[in-house]
């Protein structure tokens, strides 16, 4: 029988503050968030390996990406107490419960609409009150606008429609593909314009199927 609690502890001791996650709140928020609920339940017993979840087989191309990365995006957001946050390829819900902690407002985005229902449902069963998922694409966000978005999975390039949904001052986290090398950005909404930093190297999954001119399907 797992020992959640103590996998978790092991999690946060032995794989984010190895990988330079820092940030008190984010490490306070992973060690209490349960991972092991927002995984197959065939996979629980893995649930706290420093490896992507996939939330089904592969072939649907919808995973968790892994704790240490997970951990370093959510730092490199520099999240705060009144953000409104968006959080694109919302799984099951876990990245989502993690934000609920850390922000005033959470809306994940997922484009599998039996996932968005198990992660409102794990949501609901952990009491997060202040954070939801929204089943679809892009599209669905109408003018919502947020102040932190963060994109868990690789894209060649972030989709103007999440750029425009940044409020000013916001920032947006996102792994982007670059030269066949995952990079993690931080661009930054500032009077209407946008910079990108590039912070450190990363590995996950592509999040998106195929873009599409307006709506991007992922």
């Amino acid at each position: 029988m797992v020992d959640f609690e103590r996998a978790r502890a092991h999690m946060v001791d032995n794989q984010l503050r190895t990988s330079g996650v820092f940030d008190r709140r984010v490490l306070a928020r992973m060690r209490v968030v349960p991972r092991e609920i927002f995984v197959p339940e065939a996979r629980r017993a893995l649930a706290y390996i420093d490896d992507v979840q996939w939330l089904g087989s592969p072939a649907r191309r919808r995973f968790m990406a892994s704790p240490a990365i997970l951990g370093r995006l959510l730092q490199l957001a520099d999240i705060l107490e009144t953000d409104s946050v968006l959080h694109v390829g919302a799984g099951t819900g876990y990245g989502p419960a993690l934000l609920a902690g850390l922000a005033e407002e959470v809306t994940g985005l997922e484009a599998d609409a039996a996932l968005a229902a198990e992660a409102n449902g794990n949501l609901v069963a952990l009491g997060l009150d202040n954070a939801r998922v929204i089943a679809g694409d892009a599209a669905a966000l109408g003018k919502a606008r947020f102040d932190v978005i963060i994109v868990e999975g690789m894209v060649d390039s972030v989709p103007q429609v999440f750029l425009a949904a940044l409020n000013d001052g916001g920032r947006l986290v996102a792994p982007v593909r670059s030269g066949g090398v995952g990079i993690a950005n931080i661009f930054v909404k500032a009077e209407g314009k946008v910079t990108a930093r590039q912070e450190f190297d990363v590995n996950l999954p592509a999040l998106f199927a195929a873009p599409a001119a307006e709506s991007f399907v992922f």
